[in-house]
């Protein structure tokens, strides 16, 4: 007899979604309180504060083994760095000329360009995997090393896509990089291994999403206080619609494509490919928009398409996450003895 679904029964099965809208809703009425000038201070309460945390948790819930076996599957890396980098930028160049064709705005395609070129994020996509039980170590190495790549690579894409580039502040992202993740990340080994308190029954897991969603929470208070841009709600509407169509290919081609491969890959591994390939860092977007297009009247519609994108990818991801927990037991279900 199938359980009967009532709001209770559903929020505690998507209680991450449900976290997500919550978030929003409370950000749309207090967005000041969350925001970079609020009393929260952000700079610090989430960049070294929640993101940490997230790290922290991840490197103490991580097996040193998994570590290690993680970094000899470099058909695994270099699927998911090639799908962000080469195959997200070649297929939203494609997406851009059959937009032009509804003449959409010439800035907003350059924006959502800009967007494809972008590295993955260090926090969202962790945790995201986690929650849907996916190979949260995969989803960490690439992360981390999509955003050590994006230093490079990301120039040399804006260059070869819109003729422009920027040189991204190296010194102050490696030691953002280092502070906010890698060492968290060492820090919660060392406590695994060497420490007394293996027998815990602390809800790590939860912790975990609890500290997504104060970065949630903050991320769309920032983006609730952005001044009007200039553009017609028509532009609004396209762009909304543009980027929601392309994230749902996106992910649906990267969970098609990963699943054909079930000899390399595993379930769990599709799982990480999903959310690391397709997701697009703002912290590091946002600056790099901003000392590209200084100056320019219309880095407002450049930026409008990152800024739907990031929280977009969240939302989507938290849907998704009980459908990818469902589908993973699925198949394990059907490795079990009859």
């Amino acid at each position: 007899m199938r359980q009967r679904i009532t709001p209770i029964n559903f929020i505690k099965k998507n209680w991450l979604l449900s976290g997500i809208l919550f978030c929003i809703l409370l950000a749309a009425l207090f967005p000041k309180f969350g925001s970079k000038e609020g009393p929260l201070k952000t700079e610090y309460s989430v960049k070294y504060g929640a993101v940490s945390l997230m790290f922290l948790i991840s490197g103490f819930s991580l097996k040193t083994d998994s570590i290690f076996d993680t970094f000899g599957r470099y058909r695994l890396h270099l699927f998911i760095q090639i799908f962000t980098f080469v195959f997200v930028p070649i297929y939203t160049q494609c997406f851009v000329k059959f937009l032009s064709i509804f003449g959409i705005n010439g800035w907003i395609l350059k924006g959502l360009i800009t967007v494809a070129c972008m590295p993955p994020p260090v926090s969202s996509a962790v945790i995201l995997t986690r929650a849907a039980q996916g190979n949260e170590t995969v989803a960490i190495f690439n992360s981390v090393v999509g955003s050590f790549l994006g230093i490079i690579i990301t120039p040399i894409l804006l260059l070869f896509n819109l003729g422009s580039t920027t040189i991204v502040p190296l010194f102050g992202t490696v030691r953002q990089l280092t502070i906010t993740v890698l060492l968290p990340l060492i820090l919660g080994q060392f406590l695994k291994i060497f420490s007394n308190i293996k027998g815990h029954r602390l809800p790590l897991n939860s912790i975990s999403q609890g500290a997504l969603l104060f970065v949630i929470y903050t991320t769309f208070c920032d983006t609730f206080l952005v001044p009007e841009t200039g553009l017609s709600a028509l532009d609004v509407i396209f762009t909304i619609f543009s980027v929601m169509l392309l994230q749902v290919v996106l992910l649906t081609l990267s969970f098609k494509i990963a699943n054909y491969f079930k000899q390399s890959f595993h379930p769990s591994d599709v799982i990480a490919i999903v959310f690391c390939a397709t997701h697009k860092s703002l912290t590091l977007g946002i600056p790099i928009l901003r000392i590209m297009f200084h100056g320019y009247s219309h880095l407002s519609q450049i930026s409008l398409p990152l800024l739907i994108y990031h929280p977009t990818q969240i939302i989507l991801g938290g849907l998704l996450v009980s459908q990818l927990k469902d589908w993973l037991q699925s198949k394990k279900n059907k490795k079990l003895p009859v």
